[in-house]
């Protein structure tokens, strides 16, 4: 018996059976660049080992011209395809099915080599392609059959082909890309003829007994593109073409729409894969924002899609499928959808990871075996750098306490969780909660340890783990009773006035603009209704590429809010790749006035007077009533030095080493690194 049926129901394919009803979404992770084969092994078998019925690779290109960047993933090659041997070997001794995704990038590509429909640059790369003859766009099929087949002979159980995310396929069936005059241009039965020919003829090629997944792009969110009766009629194209399995892609990735950071809904897209189990008869796959098995349990359960892609959460935990079946839910650690390890790290050419979970995709370097010499350690601070310290520690057979001199676990964490947008942060503490409970690591709440404490008790080694304290930005009247600092506000509940400027426009000040820019209790992520109508989606059927023709105006913001900055230039530029532009684009929509360039004077009655770069224009007073600081912060460390003095091992981590910004990414996995060690 399992609390989610539908989530365990075999699929039925005809020619093989899926154990289950999760598939492993694709996701680019640098691992498919170069000759890294053996790491992908180890990161796609413990996905297979956690149970997921069916694992999609990242993309890999049919041809040079497809390359997302220079010396990408491609197969196209018989050797190619013998050194992916290694991998779906790794995952079939597990009992997983997988298949590689044949992506070409189009003009999406980062080098000089990209192809196109028309020579158009995106928005998003500086190259402008070359637009493909008549004769090229064959080449181009013929790539993606040779493709398809050579993962055959790499052992692969099928192929996903990548139709969606305004890659190459993508671009041939909206004019907003393809303004072609031949047979591969012109009306929608031109444009659709590229798709339709790849997947007839990879269909002729691989035969009947292998998976054809057809990635679709069912809502593009971008100005001119697919309507929805063209989206229908490619999709039974498809289906009659011989896909096994029609995936759901959302989105272009020159949308102006986020799709899968915190700030979207859970499940907040199945109803466009809902639309689609009318038309269709194959089996549909949904996805994105379903990182939880009740929340994949209702899709199915609702008749959304027959299938459910978890990418991310699969970064988060390889166990999640193995987890949910055996009844241990509150043991999943959950992906919280914040960019910062997996496509932060992509679009910055690095190896993906997972904030949560940093052995992802370094599954063979990072292993926390068990300890030959057990040993007994102190971790000070209960913040995702201890949390992870003492949790790995204790897994590997080490005796660990763990004190905070607050009443809860958490840290930081405890102010994140209020902002809305990021009440992921909830889960995340849930889970850490639940591993402490599950290990043998003594925690100590309420309890401030002093250095003669740690001494007397002759720990082996004592981590420092106590986090930081915000900076004293020494501004003129900063004791007045109108300022508050960022701790005042989002974890002692201070009141705050109507009209607020906010000092630092870091990750911090713009946490705390949002925090005040809503009213206390509205959350980001709670109504799809509001949340689709604020960013301008609709019904695909109702307009194409599902954007509104006018956006609804969001609630008023609870105050009159105006952060600043030292520095000249864009505010929040240090902010995640993928998620800074949301971060921006939520706070214009609440009014938020951005503003560079300052000095700040002194703070008075009168609010807070502030000059420009080289104070050439007259002083201006801000007419504010409370002045929040969110000026950086230090670390806090004083044991460091007593018990270095007594001999004591000491290692320093998270905040309490670099307090640059508050970064959980940094600190759980130079926690989790620094006790795989010891």
């Amino acid at each position: 018996m399992t609390a989610y049926p539908n989530l365990f129901t075999p699929l039925d394919l005809g020619f093989t059976t899926i154990k289950n009803r999760i598939l492993m979404g694709s996701m680019h992770t640098g691992l498919e660049d170069g000759n890294q084969h053996a790491r992908l092994a180890a990161y796609f078998r413990e996905r297979a080992r956690g149970d997921v019925g069916l694992i999609v690779t990242g993309g890999y290109a049919p041809n040079r011209a497809g390359w997302v960047k220079p010396f990408a993933g491609k197969l196209s090659t018989r050797g190619e395809a013998m050194k992916h041997r290694t991998v779906t070997d790794a995952v079939h001794q597990e009992g997983g099915k997988i298949a590689l995704q044949i992506l070409h990038a189009g003009r999406y590509a980062y080098h000089p080599f990209a192809v196109a429909p028309t020579r158009l640059r995106s928005p998003i790369t500086p190259f402008t392609p070359r637009e493909l003859s008549t004769a090229g766009v064959e080449k181009q099929i013929n790539a993606f059959v040779n493709c398809a087949v050579r993962s055959r002979e790499a052992g692969y159980d099928g192929v996903e082909i990548m139709g969606s995310e305004g890659y190459f396929i993508n671009e041939f069936l909206v004019t907003h890309t393809n303004q072609r005059t031949d047979q591969w241009g012109g009306d929608y039965e031109n444009r659709m003829r590229l798709p339709v020919e790849i997947v007839s003829r990879t269909r002729e090629a691989v035969g009947d007994d292998f998976i054809i997944i057809y990635r679709l792009s069912m809502i593009d969110l971008i100005p001119d593109g697919s309507s929805w009766d063209e989206t229908v009629r490619l999709a039974k194209a498809i289906e009659r073409a011989g896909a096994t399995i029609i995936n759901t892609g959302i989105g272009w990735h020159e949308a102006r729409v986020p799709t899968i950071a915190t700030s979207v809904p859970r499940k907040a897209f199945t109803w466009v894969t809902k639309k689609m189990k009318q038309e269709v008869q194959i089996p549909l796959v949904t996805s994105n924002r379903i990182n939880l098995p009740h929340i994949a349990e209702e899709v199915l359960a609702n008749g959304d899609a027959d299938m459910v892609s978890l990418a991310r959460p699969l970064l988060a935990d390889p166990e999640f499928a193995k987890k949910a079946h055996q009844g241990r839910a509150d043991e999943i650690n959950v992906c919280i959808a914040c960019n910062q390890a997996c496509l932060d790290h992509t679009f910055s050419n690095k190896t993906s990871s997972c904030l949560v979970n940093p052995r992802a995709c370094h599954e063979t370097e990072l292993n926390y075996l068990p300890t030959p010499t057990k040993r007994r350690i102190a971790v000070i601070g209960a913040g995702p750098a201890g949390l992870s310290t003492a949790l790995v520690l204790s897994e590997r057979g080490h005796e660990v306490d763990l004190f905070d001199a607050a009443d809860r676990v958490g840290g930081q964490l405890n102010m994140a969780k209020v902002i809305p947008g990021k009440e992921e942060f909830h889960d995340m503490l849930r889970y850490f909660e639940r591993q402490i409970e599950l290990s043998s690591v003594r925690l100590h709440l309420g309890a401030k340890v002093a250095a003669t404490d740690l001494v007397e008790q002759r720990y082996n080694d004592v981590i420092i783990a106590t986090g930081v304290t915000p900076r004293d930005p020494k501004i003129s009247g900063q004791d007045h009773p109108k300022v508050l600092n960022y701790v005042d506000v989002l974890r002692r509940g201070a009141p705050v006035g109507e009209r607020v400027a906010i000092i630092g426009a870091g990750g911090i000040g713009f946490d705390v603009a949002e925090y005040l820019a809503h009213n206390e209790g509205e959350s980001a992520t709670m109504n799809l209704d509001e949340w689709l109508a604020e960013w301008g989606v609709v019904d695909p059927e109702a307009s194409r590429g599902g954007l509104a023709l006018d956006r609804k105006r969001p609630a008023p913001p609870a105050r009159d809010v105006t952060l600043l900055q030292r520095k000249q230039g864009k505010l929040g530029a240090k902010l995640g790749k993928t998620t800074g532009w949301i971060h921006r684009a939520t706070l214009k929509t609440k009014g938020v006035k951005m503003i560079g360039d300052v000095n700040y004077e002194r703070i008075g009655d009168e609010g807070l007077l502030i000059t420009f770069g080289d104070k050439r224009e007259k002083p201006t007073w801000l007419d504010v009533d409370n002045v929040i600081l969110c000026a950086g912060q230090e670390p806090l460390r004083e044991l460091k030095d007593p018990l270095v003095a007594a001999g004591i091992n000491v290692h320093v981590i998270g905040g309490a080493d670099v307090a640059a910004e508050l970064d959980a990414k940094r600190a759980i996995n130079q926690g989790s690194r620094l006790a795989a060690s010891l």
